[in-house]
């Protein structure tokens, strides 16, 4: 790899600066990206190993991050399973066939990894296109964010169905969680094995649940896919919102670095960590609307607050927004790589 930089902050190992990369750099406040997206549909540019493989690489080109990230979706799980996914402009993914009873869960596939193929397939072209330049991420849904959109049949502000299936029936709700941990793991595994470098489990709605939930219902089955993984000398980054409270428990599942959301003080979670896991983030993604000099402001106080810390990587404590300048998302980029510890 000729930029190690990532890799190295991942396992915890010295770095002259902190590596950067941010969730959802390939995305929509990119017009080249719009380009591309105005002749697909999203599960199109998913599914064609060309396109994700453009759409991945925009960053890399443009930007000049630390690290790539596949781009795919997290919820490629469920569908493979068996919901019937698509994603509407301005409304999000839906599920037109929710899992809501025991019936429907008990129709859920559990081996499907043919059915994700075509995510193998675009790890190769991305590889070689990236040609040992910087390392590729790779992802997945964890269980319990993948079943909120199962059963919710799409996205949620409150989680209500999916907060009753787990109080009113416990029982279907670890079958369903069993069954999404185990295509996890096996998927992780097919993009470990198609060449990935590194990877993220991501999370997102896990800050929907209380500290006894999170443990019983997210936690163990994080827990589970982790420790199944073919992760020798693969990096594993653990990230849920919700990470600034959750981070002690995230820790016991082991993985190499736990990303952290933008609610907490990042050097406190740090040294409340083994020594061997380090952290990623935390910088609050609306700072990137903000006027250039105090964005640069607010990354060197992060920095200077991270300085001296082994296992460090520059990210945001969640993902761009689609509005967010591009200007501005470059010039972090450009700030970050000027510091030296």
């Amino acid at each position: 790899m000729k930029n190690n930089l990532f890799l190295d902050a991942a396992f915890s190992r010295p770095t002259e600066r902190p590596p950067v990369w941010m969730m959802r750099q390939a995305g929509r406040f990119m017009p080249q990206y719009w380009e591309i997206k105005n002749k697909y549909s999203f599960l199109e540019m998913c599914k064609t190993p060309e396109i994700a493989a453009d759409v991945t690489m925009l960053p890399v080109d443009l930007l000049g991050i630390d690290a790539a990230i596949l781009f795919s979706d997290i919820l490629v799980t469920g569908e493979a399973m068996g919901g019937e996914l698509s994603f509407t402009q301005g409304v999000g993914p839906k599920f037109a066939n929710p899992v809501r009873n025991a019936q429907d869960i008990d129709r859920l596939e559990t081996e499907v990894t043919d059915r994700l193929q075509y995510v193998a397939d675009a790890i190769k072209v991305i590889q070689q296109r990236l040609d040992g330049s910087i390392p590729l991420i790779g992802f997945a849904g964890a269980p319990f964010t993948v079943m909120s959109y199962l059963v919710e049949g799409g996205s949620s502000k409150d989680f209500k169905l999916t907060k009753l299936l787990i109080h009113n029936h416990p029982e279907l709700a670890h079958r369903l969680l069993a069954k999404i941990a185990k295509v996890t793991t096996d998927y992780l595994n097919l993009q470990i094995a198609a060449g990935v470098n590194a990877l993220q489990l991501f999370d997102s709605w896990a800050l929907a649940l209380s500290w006894n939930d999170y443990q019983e219902f997210s936690h163990r089955y994080n827990q589970d896919i982790i420790s199944g993984l073919n992760r020798r000398n693969i990096p594993v980054i653990s990230f849920c919102k919700g990470s600034s409270v959750f981070a002690p428990i995230m820790a016991e599942a082991r993985p190499d670095v736990v990303s952290i959301d933008w609610n907490a003080d990042l050097l406190n979670i740090k040294k409340a960590l083994p020594a061997d896991i380090a952290v990623q983030g935390n910088l609050d993604p609306h700072i990137l609307y903000a006027d250039q000099p105090v964005i640069k402001k607010q990354i060197l106080r992060l920095f200077e607050r991270m300085r001296g810390e082994q296992g460090f990587i520059f990210n945001l404590g969640h993902g761009i927004m689609p509005d967010i300048p591009f200007d501005n998302v470059k010039y972090a980029i450009e700030v970050v790589k000027e510091f030296k510890y």
